[in-house]
């Protein structure tokens, strides 16, 4: 355990028992969201690589233009 996470349990452990539980339910909460994101874009990972290269054989067709910023 890192010494900044030692310091936090520490106080916590001093608050009522309703606030170390309602802490401990934002840590969990926060701790499952992180995993939902890490399975998304684990998933998401081929996506992106296919449409990569579906991106870069267009452009090696010449089916693609160059885009002027200054023209938005």
């Amino acid at each position: 355990m890192t010494k900044l996470l030692e310091r936090a349990v520490e106080k916590v452990r001093k608050l009522p028992d309703l606030e170390q539980d309602a802490i401990a339910a934002l840590i969990f909460e926060e701790l499952e969201d992180e995993a939902r994101w890490e399975k998304a874009f684990a998933h998401s990972q081929d996506a992106l690589a296919k449409l990569a290269q579906e991106a870069m054989a267009e452009d090696k067709a010449g089916k693609t233009e160059e885009l002027d910023p200054d023209a938005l």
